[in-house]
Order: C-alpha cells, then sequence, then structure tokens
C-alpha cells in the first residue's frame, strides 16, 4: 500500500458507467439500472454516474441521492421535512391514499423529464486525483471532504475513479499482509 497511487487502485474510464450530458433523469434511472461494475471478480453497483460530452470530457457528476432529490414534487419542496412525512403518512380511507400515490407517481414521472445537467454536480466543483497521487492523499481529501468516489485526472482528461470501497480494500490489505 505504502507505493500505492490513484493509477493502481482506479477503475479505468472505459470500465466506470457514464451518461451523456443533456440526458433526462429518467434516462439516467434506467443507467443506474443497468450498471455493474466488476472488480478484482466482484460485481457492485456504482454510486454515480460520470457525466461526459461527445468528445468524453468530464462535465460532472450524478449520484442517486441527487436523481431521489431531482424526484422531490414541486409542491414539497418548499415544506419542512415534518410537513412532508403528513403528506405521506395518509391514514384512513384506502381510496385517499391512492388518490395521493396518484399524485406523486405523476409529480415524479414529471420531474424525471428534467435534464441531469440541472443537477448533477459540476466537474469544477468535484475533488479529484491526480494519476500519480499517493494513497494517502486520497485517503486524506475522502475523509476530510466526505467523498466515495473520485475521478482520476492526467494531462487534463479524465482517466479513471477511485472509489473509497477500492482504497478501504487496500488498508485491508495492509493488514492481512502482517499476519
Amino acid at each position: 500500500m505504502i507505493k500505492k497511487s490513484a493509477h493502481d487502485i482506479m477503475i479505468p474510464i472505459n470500465k466506470y458507467p457514464n451518461i451523456f450530458s443533456g440526458a433526462t433523469v429518467k434516462e439516467a434511472i434506467a443507467e443506474f439500472e443497468h450498471a455493474f461494475l466488476h472488480v478484482d471478480g466482484q460485481m457492485s453497483l456504482p454510486r454515480a454516474l460520470l457525466v461526459i460530452d461527445k468528445n468524453h470530457t468530464l462535465l460532472g457528476m450524478i449520484r442517486r441521492r441527487d436523481i431521489l432529490k431531482a424526484l422531490e414534487p414541486k409542491y414539497m419542496q418548499p415544506m419542512a421535512h415534518h410537513h412532508q412525512k403528513e403528506l405521506i403518512d395518509i391514514e384512513g380511507s384506502p381510496e385517499l391514499a391512492a388518490l395521493s400515490a396518484g399524485k406523486l407517481i405523476n409529480s415524479i414521472k414529471a420531474q424525471a423529464t428534467q435534464k441531469i445537467d440541472d443537477i448533477m454536480l459540476p466537474a469544477e466543483l468535484m475533488f479529484t486525483a491526480g494519476y500519480d497521487d499517493h494513497i494517502a492523499k486520497i485517503i486524506y481529501v475522502m475523509a476530510i471532504k466526505d467523498l466515495n468516489l473520485m475521478p482520476v485526472m492526467r494531462d487534463g482528461q479524465v482517466v479513471g475513479v477511485v472509489r473509497s470501497v477500492d482504497v478501504f480494500h487496500e488498508i485491508a490489505h495492509l493488514f492481512t499482509e502482517e499476519e
């Protein structure tokens, strides 16, 4: 682990799920539903999609929680959370609950037409790792910035991503080498 750098532990960009700028939230949901990562013989789900343009330039990143936030009905967004809970926790008539659920579903479907560009984390606000950055720097940045994914840059281009789970694996491997 001591000699590991970003390029040693990253997932190459051609193996990490991405989506083109201009896609809708609905398209991003579909991409998440079909995206799987195969790393070291194990399969996992991506926590984010990289948003790229036609030249494969990184424009941003969209996470599942960004999508969930974007799907929140407009009529609930300015409310305090305890009022939102009251709207969702409908008791009484099943017809009343169905009416409310129908309104919610219609609102979610309408919200899913918005462009991911409007809700993604733009690239200029993302923390990135350099291709040759030492794993200690990656650990530090991930810890203090509460990140679970960092794009890896080389000569101004994204060449891969480092996930916190892969960094953690390297740390665990350090301890198994001692035994």
